[in-house]
């Protein structure tokens, strides 16, 4: 080493003599990385890869200067001028930091060709400023790309704020960087039109902040649903009213933090609103209902639930301002007494669609007066649930106020009696649809009583639960025929048996539905004359549950209706064998939908389907056959060709390796197993 240093002559490493007047000094080297070679030819040039310099006789790094040591306030005025959304968006991907920088600047803050196109300082000249506009255009072409790509991005900002865009956040994903990345994406995609927040990260949850990133960014969001995010008060949707002026819908959720103050600038910022949904909001009163029935005129529709501090108030002034636009009401757990009903009677003069549901506090008084009030002429669907004070006065004032009801379901109302549902029938001469679950006072007088009274334009009528319902021989005139009737549902009233049915066939002839799931006490002798009365032909035919029921009503189902039906549901039908798929497949050339789960059915029976020619089953389900075994795998391939969901759940004969086998070659096929 020593001999190395010392040399010296004509073939020196570097010519004209040593870099270092003493090569011995070892107090001259520096610690260089391995990436530096100290000793170089001359000619050639330096192979040094990092920001050195020389200084004297050692050799010195240059620090390092970056963009990310400009304070926010500098990194803002650059992110602002940035020309396009494209390049918005690829700074946004840098760091969190230009992410949250970039959502915070708000639509009217970013520098745009108009602006540089406007009108010139004092003292500055025409053509100045068109040379400043020209070269704003000319900073916004990327590399070699034609000046009609100027005049794209030129158009993609003329359409930005038109609300194309939908977006959904949902559990671990509703975060504020991700609110921050959808204000600063969707501007120049067709801004953002919806936003769906259902719940939040429970450590890195949706805040204010969030909030206000998309009212700075996405001025064009016309809808706003907010579930269950606590950490959202008013100061978010404040700056979504400052922001988000054309905002139509709002839905809140479980948002404890929310208050009227939050809602009172909504009403003050955004008269475009048109539907406001509060659900469990426990800060939010009277004040901020009042205040959106008198800022907003275009409301057409309001649901309420569960809010402990709303009140009649609320509700009465609300309703008063929005008389004549509001179309559809929803009241649900409040703490309104009967001036809110009688308001309503008053003033929904536009209602089209009313549901009220457990009112507590509403009794007999203020349904009466809500019917005699005569201000529900446009109602057409009215749903009640749960409120106690319905009972047979009230019903039939209803009906009277109410000329143009089409749909009326009733559930839940105990105090209800079978004088009161006949009067309703009487009074309301338009109804069409109605639907009774677990009123249990109305009884079989109750629901043939309307049948007889409805006057010729009843076309459907449900019942479930109602358990006052009994099987009883009663004489009805048979000159009051309900032949309008079209569909007949009666789920779960096990006093339905053989004479009801009877009596059913005599009144309604005109029959195409037919829904009598969970009636243990009908048998073929009882549904047979049904079906033979049915004049129309059957279209859709439910008896799932229905267990004394045998292949003898299958097979005249097949053959007086075999050529209109469509479905056909024997679910828990236990003595419902292979006889029925024969008559099926022999008769029922326009059946889509065939379910015989927990049916006796073996795999002969779905042969006979598969070789039926005329067959083309589109939804089949035997869940729980045990008797269907691997063997029918080619008949289900066959049968497969035209089917979009097959269910074989709880088949145990059938093997995992069958189903493997039938899932690859029904590709196309929906199958449960």
């Amino acid at each position: 080493m020593s001999k190395l240093l010392d040399y010296s002559g004509d073939n020196d490493f570097c010519l004209g003599g040593p870099i270092y007047p003493n090569p011995k000094d070892s107090s001259l080297f520096l610690p260089l990385g391995h990436h530096v070679d100290v000793f170089f030819p001359p000619r050639k040039r330096s192979r040094i890869s990092a920001p050195f310099i020389f200084s004297g006789e050692r050799l010195e790094q240059k620090k390092q200067t970056s963009i990310e040591v400009l304070p926010d306030e500098c990194l803002f005025e650059v992110f602002r001028r940035l020309p396009g959304g494209q390049e918005r968006s690829a700074c946004a991907c840098v760091s969190k930091r230009w992410l949250m920088l970039l959502s915070s600047i708000s639509r009217d803050e970013i520098c745009t060709d108009k602006a540089t196109e406007s009108k010139p300082e004092e003292g500055v000249s025409a053509k100045k400023a068109d040379e400043s506009s020209e070269c704003n255009k000319k900073s916004r072409v990327v590399g070699s790309k034609a000046n009609n790509e100027v005049e794209a991005e030129a158009e993609d900002q003329d359409i930005e704020g038109d609300g194309y865009l939908s977006r959904c956040l949902e559990g671990k994903k509703a975060t504020d960087v991700r609110l921050a990345a959808i204000a600063v994406g969707t501007v120049s995609r067709g801004g953002l039109g919806k936003l769906s927040v259902r719940g939040s990260n429970s450590s890195r949850g949706v805040t204010n902040l969030g909030l206000k990133a998309i009212a700075r960014g996405c001025p064009s969001l016309k809808v706003l649903s907010l579930w269950n995010v606590s950490s959202v008060g008013d100061e978010g949707l404040v700056q979504i009213a400052n922001g988000c002026r054309q905002l139509e819908k709002l839905d809140l959720c479980h948002c404890p933090a929310i208050s009227d103050k939050g809602l009172l600038s909504i009403a003050n910022n955004c008269p475009n609103l048109t539907s406001l949904v509060i659900e469990s909001c426990a800060n939010i009163g009277n004040d901020s209902l009042q205040a959106v029935g008198r800022c907003c005129p275009n409301l057409r529709s309001i649901s309420i639930k569960n809010c402990p501090l709303v009140g009649d108030q609320g509700i009465a002034s609300l309703l008063a301002s929005a008389s004549q636009v509001l179309t559809k009401v929803k009241l649900q757990a409040l703490n309104i007494s009967d001036v809110s009903l009688a308001v309503i009677g008053h003033y929904g003069k536009a209602v089209i669609d009313l549901v009220l549901i457990g009112l507590q506090n509403v009794s007999e008084k203020g349904f009466w007066v809500m019917g005699n009030c005569q201000g529900l002429q446009k109602l057409r669907s009215f749903t009640i649930t749960s409120c106690q004070g319905v009972t047979d006065l009230g019903l039939e004032a209803v009906g009277k106020g109410c000329p143009n009801l089409k749909l009326f379901c009733l559930r839940k109302c105990a105090f209800l009696s079978d004088n009161g549902l006949v009067s309703f029938a009487k009074a309301a001469g338009s109804l069409e649809c109605l639907q009774l679950e677990e009123c249990h006072r109305i009884s079989q007088f109750g629901v043939f009583g309307v049948l007889v009274n409805s006057g010729g334009k009843l076309k459907a009528l449900s019942l479930a639960s109602c358990l006052g319902i009994k099987d009883l021989v009663l004489g009805f005139p048979l000159m009051r025929l309900c032949n309008s009737l079209r569909s007949f549902s009666i789920r779960n009233c096990s006093g339905f048996g053989n004479a009801s049915l009877a009596m059913l066939g005599r009144l309604c002839p005109q029959l195409q539905n037919v829904d009598l799931s969970g009636l243990h006490g009908i048998t073929d002798e009882g549904l047979i004359p049904l079906i033979e009365s049915c004049e129309a032909c059957l279209v859709k035919v439910n008896l799932s549950g229905c267990v004394n029921l045998t292949d003898k009503v299958v097979s005249a189902i097949a053959k007086l209706h075999g050529g209109t039906l469509e479905l056909l549901n024997l679910d828990g039908c236990c003595n419902i064998t292979d006889a029925s798929l024969i008559a099926i497949a022999e008769n029922c050339s326009l059946l889509s939908e065939l379910d015989v789960s927990k049916c006796a059915i073996t795999n002969n029976g779905i042969t006979v389907l598969a070789c039926a020619l005329q067959l083309t089953l589109r939804i089949l389900s035997m869940s729980g056959c045990s008797s269907i075994s691997a063997k029918s795998l080619p008949f289900l391939e066959k049968l497969g060709r035209s089917l979009v969901g097959l269910n074989i759940q709880h088949c145990k004969a059938i093997s995992s390796s069958t189903v493997d086998q039938l899932v690859e070659q029904l590709w196309w096929c929906d199958i449960l197993s």
